[in-house]
């Protein structure tokens, strides 16, 4: 079963993250998307675009899948497959 409580709005999970274990990234969700990922142009888009919409992650956004997501999202060519994924879980465990 999925924490969800420790997924971020573009769908990962920073438990076991290597830069957050060792104290380089405070981790998007403790920082509110402000994390070193995204100095130079401030706060993370993907968490910003989902506190606007009201949602934790893309997948939960009434929106979904928008237009730009896989062009922000890039590190991920199967990202609304995967947010896809998550939604349907989340849906699963809110029932």
């Amino acid at each position: 079963m999925i924490d969800f409580s420790v997924i971020t709005a573009c769908g990962e999970c920073c438990v076991g993250c290597e830069k957050k274990d060792k104290g380089l990234c405070p981790g998007c969700i403790e920082s509110d998307g402000y994390v070193p990922e995204w100095s130079q142009s401030g706060r993370c888009k993907i968490h910003a675009c989902a506190r606007e919409h009201g949602v934790q992650f893309c997948g939960l956004c009434k929106e979904f899948p928008c237009e730009q997501l896989p062009q922000i999202i890039s590190w991920n060519a199967n990202i609304i497959e995967h947010l896809s994924k998550l939604r349907d879980e989340y849906n699963k465990v809110q029932r």
